[in-house]
This record gives C-alpha cells, sequence and structure tokens, in this order.
C-alpha cells in the first residue's frame, strides 16, 4: 500500500511501513508552492513597507504573483542577455535594475499593485526576494 505525502522527509512512515513520496523539486506541487511563497512574499512587504508597495488585496497580489512570474520566465532571460556586458562591468549588480524594472513593468500591467517609482521597485525587488528566499529554505526536499 503506497501512500503520497508531499511535505515530508524520509521513505516510510514511521511505524507503519507506508512508503512516502518524497517532495520533488521539479513537481507540480513545488511550483504551486513557490507561487504561494511569492504572493505572501509581495503581502508581507506590502504590508511592512506600504510607502514602497501598495497591494489593494489578496487577489490583487495573487495575479501580481502570477504576472510577475511570467514577466521573469519571457522578459527577463532575454533582458539579461541583451544587458549581458553591462552586467559583467558592474559584477553583476546590474540584475538588480532588472528585477526592479520587472516589478515595476508588473505593477503597471496588474490594476491594484502599485510601485512607487523606479526606488519604490528596486528596494521592493529586494525585499521580495529575500522574503521568498526565507520562506524557500525551509521547504523540505532540497
Amino acid at each position: 500500500m503506497e501512500v503520497k505525502f508531499f511535505l515530508t522527509e524520509g521513505n516510510h512512515l514511521p511505524y507503519t511501513g507506508l512508503k512516502i513520496r518524497k517532495f520533488e523539486q521539479g513537481g507540480f506541487m513545488y511550483l504551486i508552492i513557490r507561487f504561494l511563497i511569492n504572493v505572501a512574499a509581495i503581502l508581507i512587504i506590502a504590508h511592512i513597507f506600504p510607502k514602497l508597495i501598495q497591494v489593494e488585496g489578496f487577489g490583487a497580489a495573487l495575479i501580481a504573483a502570477l504576472v510577475l512570474g511570467i514577466i521573469n520566465v519571457i522578459i527577463r532571460p532575454i533582458l539579461v542577455l541583451l544587458t549581458f556586458p553591462v552586467t559583467l562591468l558592474t559584477l553583476g549588480l546590474f540584475l538588480f535594475v532588472i528585477n526592479a524594472l520587472m516589478l515595476w513593468l508588473a505593477a503597471t500591467i496588474v490594476p491594484g499593485f502599485k510601485v512607487n517609482g523606479f526606488w519604490g521597485a528596486f528596494l521592493g525587488s529586494i525585499l521580495i526576494s529575500v522574503v521568498s528566499w526565507v520562506f524557500s529554505a525551509v521547504l523540505p526536499g532540497k
């Protein structure tokens, strides 16, 4: 008998002998949890620093995280490739500017999600990345 648990570690459930499927980094559950971590990061930063980022509700944060994810998958790699010489000259610091531009673009697309200027996007993208990294560090299966 095999029971699938996604958020546990190990091969067997203690004292039962039931096999447990490990939380896989490339799986669909991992993608959903990463998405929810980004939503939580946006909400937390908007709550702690309302002068940088404003979110009008949980729905706006969901859509903002989705749009930001799509932008980071499609547009960000192109910008990273095109700005590689500048990134090389700045020893990678220009990637912070690219992240800020991606957050700013998401804010212009999503109603109810606002970023106060470039510096708000710059600091907001760094803070969202830090909060997302902290939450991701507690994910099992790494």
